[in-house]
């Protein structure tokens, strides 16, 4: 890592993110619904909403659903989106070097298949 990259975000903390992103949007989903909609296991899934829970970055309300059953809310709190916005800041900044890497690579294999062409035209 050099001076200027970010600290890298854990694939812990891309979950935590990507599960603060769907709850502050939909804060109804089920556990089963966020585990297909963050791609997890359930069981992967369960872990990553406790993790918040004791965190305190959400925290659940109780409601009725027109079936007549109690579901829960999860819904951000103060310290969720103050974490969902510094973990939102980290991810990017460190999906910005990883473009700029990229994008130097491209150039530099461009010029490798296409060694006499300019490197502004060459696609």
């Amino acid at each position: 890592m050099t001076p200027s990259e970010p600290p890298p975000i854990s694939d812990t903390d891309t979950a935590a993110l990507s599960a603060l992103r769907l709850l502050a949007n939909q804060p109804a989903l089920s556990q089963r619904q966020l585990s297909r909609e963050l791609g997890l296991s359930l069981g992967k899934t369960h872990y990553v909403v406790h993790a918040l829970l004791d965190k305190g970055l959400v925290k659940i309300q109780n409601f009725k659903r027109s079936d007549k059953k109690m579901a829960y809310a999860y819904l951000l709190t103060p310290k969720g989106l103050s974490t969902k916005l510094q973990l939102t800041r980290s991810f990017l900044a460190r999906k910005e070097v990883e473009f700029e890497l990229l994008r130097t690579t491209i150039a530099r294999l461009r010029r490798e298949v296409h060694p006499g062409a300019p490197s502004d035209t060459v696609s």
